[in-house]
């Protein structure tokens, strides 16, 4: 799944919500519900929710600078092991074999596309059921993006993990996505199988910068279709 949007459009608020980390920011869900499974988790705690196999792997690349890469994945299996899994990091390494080779180095020498490895590797680690993944292209160069995404296609296709991307890159979201949501000031104003929101015209015309021909010069003072 993707969700989809310009900046600001409420896309990682709605991915902390899901995994309760909207609580450590003194956030709470008001109205509306968060159902898995046919039980509501709306306001658990981001504990309670990876509990359940949902992780969140937050914007930014969030490590520990001074820890290393074999530290951050065992930190993950201790993690793994509290909520009664199994560590495997042998999955780890199957999608990423180059942390392999960084396993002595701290975190804050990697770059930014380890760095992204390094923190969906940990969320591997615990074996979840659901990965939120808030903007994994950020900061990252298109080979790097490209290469990403197709390790994240193979996760979801070989281990049966959903995964939900909040990305404003909306062009490479779609190539992996079965299922997508446009996402613009607060409201999913338009849904549907990521193939056909690929031939939307407001969706290429605004998101992928597709347009037909030059007979409307100021087409960009034309208003959404969906707005």
């Amino acid at each position: 799944m993707a969700l989809m949007g310009p900046n600001g459009a409420g896309k990682s608020t709605t991915l902390k919500a899901i995994s309760g980390v909207i609580k450590l920011e003194r956030g709470e869900v008001t109205r509306g519900s968060i159902l898995f499974e046919n039980r509501h988790i709306a306001n658990k705690s981001p504990e309670e929710a990876a509990k359940l196999g949902i992780l969140h792997v937050l914007e930014g690349r969030r490590v520990f600078e001074e820890m290393t890469v074999e530290e951050h994945l065992r930190l993950a299996a201790r993690t793994a092991r509290r909520f009664g899994k199994s560590p495997e990091p042998e999955l780890v390494f199957r999608y990423f074999p180059r942390l392999k080779d960084l396993l002595g180095r701290r975190a804050g020498y990697l770059s930014g596309g380890e760095q992204q490895m390094l923190v969906i590797g940990m969320a591997l680690m615990i074996r979840p059921r659901v990965m939120l993944l808030d903007e994994p292209s950020l900061g990252l160069s298109p080979k790097a993006v490209y290469d990403l995404f197709q390790i994240l296609k193979d996760i979801n296709r070989n281990e049966g993990i959903t995964l939900l991307l909040a990305e404003q890159n909306v062009a490479v979201s779609l190539e992996i996505a079965h299922y997508g949501y446009i996402m613009e000031s607060g409201h999913i104003v338009l849904d549907g199988p990521a193939s056909s929101l690929k031939e939307n015209p407001d969706v290429k015309e605004f998101y992928l910068g597709l347009k037909g021909g030059y007979r409307d010069v100021k087409y960009w003072k034309r208003k959404k279709r969906y707005l």
